[in-house]
């Protein structure tokens, strides 16, 4: 459960950053293609918030699709994977989204 130490290392960066504000809300972005589950993220933010700076606050997360487009015909692609084929069958695939995991916004009281 890499997800445990992603946020943990989350977490700790923010307390530093608001210190000695406390933390209302957390909005991150994870992509579809990055390895990481919102739901396991969502448990280990609860985990690793208790008794810092951001106990009590909110997580939002912005789930973004994978998205490519096909080299060899030009289509734009969902992807799932990383290893998803184009409709035409190529696998020649240049990833244009889904890979982000990012803290987008903090708000502090």
């Amino acid at each position: 459960m890499h997800e445990l130490a992603i946020m943990g290392r989350v977490v700790a960066a923010l307390e530093r950053e608001v210190e000695p504000a406390r933390v209302r809300c957390v909005r991150l972005q994870i992509g579809e293609l990055c390895g990481v589950l919102p739901e396991t993220i969502r448990f280990c933010f609860g985990i690793c918030t208790r008794g810092t700076r951001l106990d009590g606050a909110r997580l939002e997360i912005d789930e973004v699709r994978g998205r490519g487009r096909c080299r060899r015909c030009g289509a734009d692609v969902h992807l799932e994977t990383c290893l998803d084929p184009c409709r035409c069958g190529s696998g020649e695939i240049e990833v244009l989204g889904g890979r982000e995991l990012r803290v987008e916004r903090v708000e502090v009281q």
